[in-house]
């Protein structure tokens, strides 16, 4: 079976290249449904695979520039991106992404990266985790008192509103976003934009995996809308951060383009699945999403720190995050299909009462 390994010429480790395929499929259509590029997957899901920490990061940054390009493109047909939000947001991403790059490379000189990239990524995981299910709660108990009052329950309500007492800081100029709906002050995206693009720097991460929950919980945007924006925002960061890191001799550009195969399908199918899932129910598959991965990182740390149960937990965490992105690519594939179907029915009912 000596078949299915390849050897990365740049990273020179031996890798399982069907599992790449996986992993490029299954978070091109996670990332093109969740609007962002899925380097959280990605990032631990290549260090279970065995590339070095620091090649992780870099590799997956440049296969997620490609991918996130694709959905943006699509999403753009759909009407789900404020490109002038987005490139607002450009501006700090560049610069916050620069000094987590920046410290990357001193955490890997002084040895040590993996366990504070680890551990980083396992306290972002919860911090997200507890948000989504939060908000997801304080949605189904406002749903439950309209009812149980007798009024009509708002279409577009929320459970967490912080983006309202951020709206009122009104710091000039003040700016409105036409597609997502919002007036707010041009720092407030800027602000959230240069945290997310630290974090991508320092985690390998598109920044999208706190980007899109900030979209949504601090500037306001509609979740549809913030999924298609965030992948415009991650196509263009993670152009210059695939530049950065392969300036740096830390990507995998083989690698990046085995997945790219696989996710440049994905992708497609993620993006056009938005169409028929909107609002908590993504935000309720990407809750999901993200407890899988935290607990994938637990198991690596627990075979880093007892080497007696390292292959037993190595493994589980290798088949928890493939089977984690597989999975989620297959609800999501099911969820497209379904829509699709009932979308084409019903265009032939329009057209038999036409006829």
């Amino acid at each position: 079976m000596d078949w299915l390994y390849a050897t990365m010429p740049i990273a020179g480790v031996e890798i399982f290249w069907p599992g790449l395929l996986i992993l490029g499929f299954g978070v091109g259509v996670i990332g093109g449904f969740f609007g962002m590029g899925g380097a959280w997957m990605v990032t631990p899901g290549l260090n279970i695979l065995g590339f070095p920490m620091a090649f992780a990061i870099g590799t997956d940054i440049a296969h997620m520039a490609g991918k996130s390009l694709i959905s943006t493109m699509r999403h753009g047909r759909f009407g789900n991106v404020d490109y002038r939000l987005g490139t607002i947001m450009i501006v700090g991403t560049v610069g916050g992404f620069e000094i987590g790059a920046q410290m990357v490379m001193w955490l890997e000189r002084i040895g040590r990266i993996d366990a504070y990239v680890r551990y980083g990524y396992l306290v972002l995981l919860s911090l997200i985790a507890w948000l989504v299910f939060a908000d997801i709660a304080r949605k189904m108990r406002k749903d439950r008192e309209a009812m149980a009052a007798g009024r009509k329950m708002e279409a577009l309500s929320t459970g967490i509103e912080w983006h309202k007492t951020f709206h009122k800081i009104a710091i000039p100029p003040v700016v409105h976003f036409k597609k997502a709906g919002i007036r707010c002050s041009v720092w407030l995206p800027i602000a959230v934009s240069f945290l997310t693009g630290w974090l991508a720097g320092i985690l390998g991460i598109g920044g999208g995996l706190i980007r899109m929950p900030a979209l949504i919980y601090l500037v306001g945007c509609p979740t549809h809308v913030a999924v298609g924006t965030d992948l415009f925002e991650v196509a263009v960061s993670g152009l210059y951060g695939a530049a950065t890191y392969t300036y740096k001799g830390r990507t995998e550009l083989v690698a990046a383009l085995i997945m790219l195969v696989g996710a440049s399908v994905g992708a497609q199918i993620g993006s056009v699945a938005t169409k028929y899932v909107r609002g908590y129910g993504i935000r309720l598959f990407f809750g999901l999403a993200v407890v899988g991965c935290a607990i994938s990182i637990v198991f690596k740390l627990v075979a880093a720190a007892h080497p007696g149960v390292r292959d037993l937990f190595d493994t589980a965490a290798t088949v928890l995050i493939l089977g984690l992105v597989a999975a989620l690519a297959l609800h999501i594939l099911i969820k497209f299909i379904t829509g699709v179907r009932e979308e084409l029915a019903v265009k032939r009912n329009q057209l038999i009462q036409n006829t």
